[in-house]
């Protein structure tokens, strides 16, 4: 599970990014000071921050130094939100966080960088976390969810949105290592799942060619890493007696 910390900046994500917060899969925090956001971060962990840059009391740039000292919680991923005025950014850049946006900005920037930022590869399915929005639909097109499987001819997703065979679909991922993937596609199969879930097969319509060679090499990575530790794996050997108690 996936943990975001919002501090001072649930509203950015009242619109278009309300589906990735409602996520079962994901679990979100809210802080509205700096002392707060780093007792959360302490206790949970957590693996990205989305914090503006002025809080009550200590700034966000505070908030991002603080968390880049404590060796133990100083990985995460951290989303700074500013005014596009030098002061800001000043503080911005020295600040320690991963990016920087600056208001005004368009809903989608910010969750293009969420996507990206918590982009993973779980080996075995080649999942990625996706934004898919429906053809010809409204706003509320827009919804969220994980990959099961990843190919160049289509994708494999779970959500708990019901769509029907033939529905057309307009995909955004990032691959880990940051490789942003567009594409048109249409959905080929439903299989309805436990819990009000469902399994989405989606078929790739004119994958561009740049797109189509980004996949390819992101599943041949995958695969010879799987190949390199099952042959590790395979190369450990416990001695017989090895783990005796010595008489």
């Amino acid at each position: 599970m996936k943990k975001i910390l919002l501090v001072n900046a649930s509203r950015y994500f009242i619109a278009e990014g309300k589906s990735l917060l409602d996520r079962k899969d994901f679990q979100v925090f809210m802080a509205s000071s700096v002392m707060q956001a780093l007792q959360i971060h302490r206790q949970e962990r957590v693996n990205l921050i989305v914090t503006d840059l002025h809080l009550p009391e200590m700034g966000g740039d505070v908030l991002c130094s603080r968390v880049r000292q404590e060796t133990d919680v100083r990985g995460v991923s951290i989303i700074l939100i500013c005014h596009d005025v030098p002061d800001d950014l000043d503080r911005a850049a020295r600040s320690g966080a991963n990016v920087c946006l600056k208001k005004p900005f368009a809903p989608k920037t910010l969750l293009d960088q969420v996507e990206k930022l918590l982009a993973i590869c779980i080996r075995r399915g080649y999942r990625v976390l996706l934004r898919a929005k429906v053809k010809g639909a409204m706003e509320d097109g827009v919804f969220f969810c994980t990959s099961q499987n990843l190919s160049v001819s289509g994708i494999l997703i779970e959500t708990e949105r019901e769509l029907k065979q033939g529905d057309g679909l307009s995909c955004s991922f990032y691959l880990p290592g940051g490789s942003h993937i567009v594409a048109d596609g249409e959905v080929a199969r439903v299989v309805r799942q436990p819990e009000g879930k469902h399994h989405i097969g989606v078929s790739f319509i004119d994958l561009a060619p740049e797109y189509r060679r980004e996949i390819e090499e992101f599943i041949a990575d995958n695969i010879a890493a799987e190949e390199a530790a099952e042959l590790h794996r395979g190369s450990v050997v416990t001695l017989p007696g090895a783990l005796s108690a010595p008489r």
